[in-house]
This record gives C-alpha cells, structure tokens and sequence, in this order.
C-alpha cells in the first residue's frame, strides 16, 4: 500500500510541476486587448465570497485538478449506472441529435470491475428470492392459520397499504434533503456507462433545441428572467436567488467551456480530424461584444460554483475518508483510488477561502424554509429537464453535473452534517451513483477553470502562434 502510495504521490507532484509553464500566473508581457474585455472580472474577489480568483486559479492548476484527473480515471469513478431512455416531462418535439460524436457508447457487462457485475448479478438473485420467499410465506400462512390460537395471538402483519404508507414516508424524509430526481437504478432501461470513454466535448448539437434547453431553465426555473439578478443595480436581491442564479450560469459556463477546449477540428484531405482547443469558439462565447456584456460575467461564475462544490467536498471529507471505493479489478487500483482521494480531501480542507453556506436561508425560520424548498423544487426540475437533451453524450453529462450540483446542495443544506456527526453513516447517507457523480462534476469545474488559463495563453499570442501551438495541442486527445 505504502509502495503504490508513494509512486501516486510521486506522479501527482511531477504533474504539477510540468503544468508550471502553462498555467502561469504573472501577467504577460503581450496580453492583449482582448484579455482586458473578456478576462478583466477574473482579476477580482468572487461575488459574495472573500476569495480572489487569483487565489482559486493557483489551488485548482497546481492542486487540485492533477489530483482529480487521477481520481476519475480509477473504475470506481469512471462507470456511473444512469437511465438515459427516460420520457422528457415537459415538451414532445424533442429531436434527437443523429451525429455520431452525439452516441453514448454503453457497457458491456464483461467490461464492467468485479464489484458491479456483482451488483447486477445481485439484483437478480434478490428478484428470484423475493418471488420464492413471498410464495413461501403465504403456503405457511395457510398452514398455520388453523392451528393458532386466535385469542392469544398479534396480529403484526402489515397490509399492503400500510407498507406502501412507510415506503412512501421513507421516500418523503429522503427527498426532503435531495436536490435532484435520482434515476430509478433498478428500472430496465438504466445501465452503466464508462464516463471515460464518453467524454464530453463538442457533438454539434445546437440551436435551435439546445438553445431551448437553457431557455427553459433560466425563464422558467431561476428565480428571475435577467442576468441583472446576480449583479448591477439589482444586488440587493436577496442572496439566496443570487446564489441559485450563479450556480446555473457557472455550470452553463463550464460547459461552454468543456466544449471550446474539446472541439473537433476537421482535417484537410486525408488528414485525420482532431481534438483540441478552439479559441474562436470560445470568443464566440465569451466575448462581451457577442454576449451583451455578460461574457466576463459568466466567466466569474463558473469560479462561483467551483467554491460551492469544494466546499462540499471539504464539509463531507470525514464521510468520505471511511468509503472504501471498491471496484474490485484490482486490489492496487482500489488502494491507489483509496489513497488518491485521501491526498485529495487533505488539499481541499487545508484551503482558507471556503465558501460559508450558514449565511443562506437565514432569518424568520418559516420564510427560510419556504424559500428552500422553492429552491430545491426549481433545481430539481432544471435535473428533470436533462432528459429532454436530444443529444445522448449532452445529457449524459448534463445529468452527471446537475446531479454532482445537487448532492453538493444535500451536503451543505441537508443540516444532517456537522463536525460530530459527518462520518456517521446513521445520520447521512449518500448513494455511490451520487459520490461518483460529484466527483466527476467537480472533476468538470477544475478541469474549466484549467482550459481558462490556457485559452487566456492562446489569445494573447499572434495568429502564427496559436496556430502552432493548437497543432500541437490537438495531437493528443484532451
């Protein structure tokens, strides 16, 4: 263990120090123009928190990203069981993209570790013991019924009704901390897929049905229709909208990120199309004069989100730190895995900026709670909207960061974590499909945050300069 450990830790600090070039924080001599329009908000504090960005750039390029790429490269992270096939709740015209960047590719269940071919074989084993158990306690019924004594005997069998009754209370006090819808894991249609060979990056899927998507979530699921809600004239709404807009607008921006970073370049004549960054696309999507304004905006968010979701993971460390992330192909791959999150967790908690959570929801008690549970019905619908994302790989991710969203939201307001009870299983519980989920969602955030800078390198260059950089930047797979 310590041997595997040591090598990890020796990995993870040569990763940093070859990202020492790229991710450069001292101002360079030949920014340009365009670094002072799109970039100028990244020189400031984060809205409504006391950390500079400066500060967030620094843990997450020479930190925290090397660290949770390696995490989300191990088997207990990289398969996730989702139902992709799920009716979309809200319109019917919902065309699905036909391009083959846009597949899903699926699992087999010889591909899968050892510990999830268990689960499944599992599954099915309980379904055939509930049908053989169930036959066999009504022939003991009968049997018994007439040989007992009914004047001395308690009934404590439960009717269908009543049981249903406690299924759904159960299910009542789980959803009263959950943000998100959770796939029903045992549903046909639900399977695992391998989140490493399904990255997200560009698909070409697009307007005008993408473009729907977010409409839908801002117009009818934030708590406002304007981007003024989180800053201008407009700031003295109350935080708690502020923060819920924020997080929608840094998730958007990630993505557009994600998808600027992983675009697909096509090749001229028999050359080979390639993946890599495309900074047109990204002022395409960014730049204030093609957004009104709000591109720096945007931009600022995603380091808003970013702070929410590290102080999940910080807040739920001590829960964490007792999993065992069992995958079962490997006892060194399980040990490393094990050891990779425990460096992981240490790095996050020893970070001074963390994002302070008590200051939501606040004040008159029944004001507070109404508001929250507003919050959570409008998120929760922006998690049923993913699956009306036409494009299979798009909804795929969109369901692993809402959901990675919203097990951070359970973590900082389900009120069952404290500093005496966060390893106590008893009192907070969180399913694997959720843990990988945040992981992976974070894994996004970092990942964003990273490309930012590189982008900021490859638009302050001259045209030739990119251009070779790009060459050489897409001969690997990002």
């Amino acid at each position: 263990m310590k041997l595997y450990s040591l090598g990890l830790l020796i990995v993870i600090i040569l990763f940093d120090q070859s990202r020492a070039d790229l991710f450069s924080f001292k101002p360079s001599s030949n920014r340009n123009d365009f670094d002072d329009k799109c970039f100028c908000k990244l020189r400031e504090e984060v809205d409504d928190c006391e950390c500079k960005i400066e500060s967030i750039d620094k843990l997450n390029n020479y930190q925290v990203h090397p660290r949770i790429n390696t995490i989300v490269q191990k088997d207990y992270f990289r398969f996730i069981k989702l139902n992709l096939n799920k009716i979309c709740q809200f319109w019917t015209d919902d065309a699905r993209c036909s391009l083959k960047d846009c597949h899903v590719k699926s699992c087999n269940q010889d591909d899968l570790p050892a510990s999830f071919r268990n689960i499944i074989n599992q599954q099915d084993e309980n379904d055939k013991k509930d049908n053989n158990k169930n036959k066999k306690v009504v022939q003991a019924q009968a049997e018994n019924c007439e040989q007992s004594n009914p004047l001395g005997h308690i009934n404590s069998s439960l009717s269908d009704e009543s049981i249903k009754a406690f299924e759904d209370m159960k299910k009542y006090d789980d959803a009263q901390d959950n943000f998100c819808e959770p796939d029903d894991e045992t549903h046909a249609q639900a399977e695992y897929l391998d989140l490493v060979l399904n990255p997200e990056r560009f698909t070409g899927y697009k307007a005008p049905h993408a473009h729907k998507i977010w409409n839908s979530i801002y117009r009818e699921n934030c708590f406002e229709n304007t981007d003024r809600i989180a800053y201008g004239p407009e700031k003295n709404t109350c935080l708690e909208k502020r923060f819920f807009y924020r997080l929608v607008s840094g998730l958007h921006t990630s993505i557009n990120v994600h998808l600027s970073a992983r675009f697909l370049h096509k090749g001229l004549l028999d050359q080979a199309d390639v993946w890599g960054p495309n900074p047109e696309e990204f002022k395409k999507r960014f730049d204030p004069e093609t957004t009104n304004g709000l591109g720096p905006q945007w931009l600022k968010n995603l380091y808003f989100i970013y702070l929410v979701e590290l102080r999940a993971l910080a807040k739920v460390a001590p829960y964490l730190e007792k999993e065992t992330f069992y995958a079962g192909r490997s006892q060194v791959e399980d040990e490393e895995a094990k050891f990779a999150v425990l460096d992981l967790l240490k790095t996050i908690k020893n970070f001074q900026y963390h994002f302070n959570e008590t200051r939501l929801f606040r004040g008159n008690p029944i004001e507070a709670k109404t508001l929250k549970e507003e919050f959570q019905t409008k998120f929760r619908n922006i998690t049923r909207i993913m699956d009306c994302v036409g494009c299979d790989k798009c909804r795929l991710w969109g369901k692993v960061q809402t959901l990675a969203l919203g097990t951070s939201l359970k973590i900082l307001f389900s009120g069952k974590i404290s500093s005496d009870n966060a390893n106590s299983k008893n009192s907070f519980q969180l399913t694997r499909t959720e843990i990988v989920a945040l992981f992976n969602g974070f894994a996004r955030l970092s990942n964003s945050i990273a490309e930012i800078e590189n982008f900021r390198e490859l638009l302050s260059r001259s045209t030739t300069e990119t251009k070779t950089i790009l060459k050489n930047q897409s001969k690997i797979d990002l």
